[in-house]
């Protein structure tokens, strides 16, 4: 029989603290009839966002193309979406069970690379997209072809989305953590870049790429232009490719904030050195759509042999879901003005994002006046990095402590004081230790992804729970 001390020491290693032990609890005790606010994940339809009307249209018509064979079905469908429905079996006859090719449907791959150079005004190669399962695969995909052995490094924010360190961590390399600025709205500091990179290289690591998440998450912040051309700069100077996280692109609400793609400030730069992966997802922005785990990568100056290996690397899994591919081509090319189902799709677009734009406001402010508690309004994405301060114990002199002992102490608290939130209000967010953050700092991240009137007593809950809980902590220390 396999026991534990048998498996992968690298997958032991691995951790992903957004499904962790908290997660469990919140599942057991909901079973048990309590109510939970699910504030863990980005999971959009699952917290009650409504799929868009022409994503499941689109769907429902591909899975049984039958479908189209009975004038009386069609009258449920607008014309746009019949005619677009027969065009992609056109383009693709064997339907939604067959294998597509390793890189994807090449339609879809062309509407990709329309999609770009519409939005950045660039040139962009169908040849160079990669249609994957979710942003996930082609982050994971870009990390296994990069790192040769464990003394390869990536930079990965702190924090960070556990994604990144649990890939690396799977597949044998090594972390290269840099702090994000929280003082200057969460900003990469070229100077932290420096000196995290510098103590990598002394120790003996060899950094092979840097890993940017714009909209952030877990600190919902948006980069600045200027922010991203030193990154760029940053990453030509030490050799690095870039890794470009952009699945929350859609999402950005703060006034004076806007998204820049690393596709396009690389190539206003003139920028042909630096390689870049980029990724895009059909799980966040208003889609919602995370089952269908649907999205691409897109490469950038990069070679053709090197480009050759990454195509087959994708053969090797054979192709990626074909429901996905699908639902990453009506993000990419959604109705127009004057078809039939462009005003509901306007509609419903429309109060998704309204809505998440005023539950991130709600949330940041409510949170503010919390006494010990501060956060950055959430400029975009979905989520929030909450600041909280706990009573120190009594007779504890973290001064004394090694760097390893100081984090688990931290971890200690941070976790149980979430899981104290989690089994009085019901509310289940993620400690920040999950995700990294400075030493002598407590944070816990949530998402503002359930409905308004909920978001709106999560925030009541918490006022009350974190003064009840520091009183009691206070009392004991």
């Amino acid at each position: 029989m396999v026991t534990k001390e048998l498996l992968n020491p690298n997958l032991l290693r691995a951790e992903y603290a957004v499904r962790g032990p908290i997660l469990q609890r919140a599942q057991h005790l909901e079973e048990q009839g309590k109510k939970i606010i699910y504030c863990n994940i980005g999971n959009p339809q699952a917290l009650s966002q409504a799929p868009l009307s022409y994503v499941r249209q689109m769907l429902s018509l591909l899975e049984y193309p039958e479908l189209l064979e009975h004038p009386q079905s069609l009258k449920l469908y607008p014309k746009d979406i019949v005619e677009r429905a027969l065009l992609v079996l056109k383009h693709h006859p064997h339907g939604m069970g067959a294998y597509t090719q390793s890189s994807g449907i090449p339609f879809i791959r062309r509407a990709v690379a329309e999609f770009i150079a519409k939005r950045d005004g660039i040139p962009a190669n169908k040849d160079h997209i990669i249609l994957t399962d979710g942003a996930s695969k082609g982050v994971q995909a870009a990390i296994l072809a990069l790192l040769k052995n464990r003394n390869d490094g990536f930079l990965i924010p702190i924090p960070q989305y556990p994604l990144y360190s649990a890939t690396i961590s799977l597949y044998g390399g090594t972390q290269i953590g840099y702090f994000l600025d929280e003082e200057n709205h969460w900003q990469l500091n070229e100077g932290i870049l420096i000196e995290s990179i510098t103590k990598a290289i002394q120790e003996g690591i060899h950094p092979v790429a840097i890993a940017v998440i714009n909209p952030g998450n877990p600190t919902g912040a948006v980069l600045t232009l200027e922010n991203i051309r030193m990154i760029i700069g940053f990453a030509k100077r030490h050799g690095l490719a870039i890794m470009a996280d952009e699945v929350y692109q859609e999402n950005v609400y703060a006034t004076g904030c806007k998204f820049h793609s690393f596709a396009k400030v690389m190539h206003e730069l003139d920028e042909r050195d630096v390689t870049l992966f980029s990724f895009h997802s059909v799980s966040k922005g208003f889609l919602g759509e995370c089952g269908h785990r649907g999205g691409y990568m897109e490469l950038r100056n990069i070679r053709d042999d090197v480009l050759a290996q990454l195509v087959k690397q994708q053969s090797i899994n054979l192709c990626s879901n074909v429901a996905g591919q699908i639902a990453t081509y009506m993000m990419v090319a959604p109705p127009q003005p004057g078809d039939e189902s462009f005003e509901t799709y306007a509609k419903e677009r429309e109060q998704i994002l309204r809505s998440l734009k005023t539950k991130a406001e709600i949330l940041g402010r409510e949170i503010n006046k919390i006494e010990g508690m501060s956060v950055d309004v959430p400029q975009g994405a979905m989520y929030a990095f909450v600041k909280f301060e706990l009573p120190s114990d009594a007779g504890m002199d973290t001064s004394s402590m090694n760097a390893g002992e100081r984090r688990a102490y931290e971890t200690k608290r941070e976790t149980e004081y979430c899981m104290s939130l989690l089994e009085e209000t019901g509310i289940c967010v993620v400690p920040g230790s999950g995700f990294g953050q400075p030493a002598g700092t407590l944070h816990f991240r949530t998402t503002f992804l359930p409905p308004q009137d909920e978001i709106e007593d999560l925030v009541r809950k918490l006022k009350k729970f974190h003064e009840r809980y520091t009183k009691a902590e206070s009392i004991v220390s």
